[in-house]
């Protein structure tokens, strides 16, 4: 993980819009929370959703990003444009609606590649179902792989990243776990898909994170990681490390060992109880940079290596446990 970029959620930068923009009528713009946003020491880059956060001229956006010292890491699709979308995006039964999902997608594929950026993710979350007898299985599952392959045939040099979610909205999401998504990137067959693990989404998936990343980088590649915690009941996007330390460094150490590259971005929810959202930012930036330090403490230390090859764990927790809070007296 050379070159280490954080990347954040625009949208965290709307919380507590009276402390920043006292004079403020409605919602802040997209430049004003960048502009917030580059207040947060250490971060990098943006994520930017589309079409919510781009209009007409996206490298107009890009230069406007750059002039606060922020790069676009990537975008991330939402279909809220048409009502209809609550019904399914790439598996609405109508056709017409669908091909609107797939159209809306090609357009943010093309506008993100306007902006500079190489990287869409897509979390589908409207694709799913919500009553037995509600979908034909089969059907539903041939409509969400065709769609998957077509806008990655779109543009084979933009990278389609699937962020997967076990529900909501739907109450069973087509993309819900690891191994359905990897089955859905080796159905579709092609060369740029790959997967986005966002760590609450795992949390409730009933997944453990490591071993997650480890057969995403088996069967496919990794291409987004969106840390933050949670208690594993929701998406509860809280700051990272937070409830699950021990395994938000065994993940940092997974993907380093897998040569992930990529940026670690924060998705997290400083506007749902208006928290400051430059401080929470600056907090995970820190929080990361010291699990890195606790990962680089554990890869120097032989014990772990030979406590894992007996699956030894309680020599594992103790060494773990030194690495993060030191030795005893």
């Amino acid at each position: 993980m050379s070159n280490l970029r954080f990347a954040t959620r625009l949208n965290s930068f709307a919380s507590y819009p009276a402390g920043e923009w006292p004079e403020l009528k409605g919602k802040p713009s997209v430049l004003q929370m960048a502009a917030r946003a580059a207040k947060v020491g250490g971060l990098t880059d943006l994520d930017l959703n589309y079409p919510d956060h781009v209009g007409e001229n996206p490298t107009e956006l890009k230069n406007k990003l750059e002039d606060l010292g922020l790069a676009i890491n990537g975008f991330a699709m939402r279909y809220y444009t048409n009502p209809a979308f609550k019904l399914g995006a790439f598996t609405h039964p109508d056709e017409s609606v669908r091909r609107e999902a797939i159209d809306l997608t090609k357009a943010g594929i093309d506008a993100a590649r306007e902006a500079g950026s190489s990287l869409m993710t897509i979390w589908l979350g409207q694709d799913g179902f919500d009553y037995a007898f509600q979908a034909d299985y089969d059907r539903m599952w041939q409509h969400e792989i065709d769609g998957i392959r077509e806008v990655c045939e779109h543009d084979a040099d933009c990278l389609i990243s699937i962020e997967y979610k076990p529900n909501e909205p739907r109450s069973y999401s087509l993309m819900p776990d690891c191994a359905t998504t990897l089955l859905a990137i080796k159905e579709a067959g092609c060369a740029n898909l790959g997967v986005t693990l966002d760590f609450a989404h795992v949390l409730y998936a009933d997944e453990q994170p490591a071993f997650a990343a480890a057969m995403i980088a088996r069967h496919s590649r990794l291409l987004g990681v969106h840390l933050n915690d949670g208690y594993a009941k929701r998406d509860d996007g809280l700051m990272v490390g937070s409830v699950h330390s021990i395994q938000t460094i065994e993940l940092l150490r997974q993907i380093r060992r897998d040569g992930y590259e990529g940026a670690i971005y924060f998705d997290t929810f400083p506007d749902m109880t208006g928290l400051d959202p430059v401080h929470e930012c600056e907090v995970n930036i820190k929080t990361v940079k010291r699990m890195l330090n606790v990962v680089d403490r554990l890869e120097r230390d032989n014990r772990l290596a030979g406590a894992i090859d007996r699956q030894d764990a309680v020599t594992a927790q103790s060494i773990i446990q030194e690495a993060m809070l030191g030795d005893v007296a």
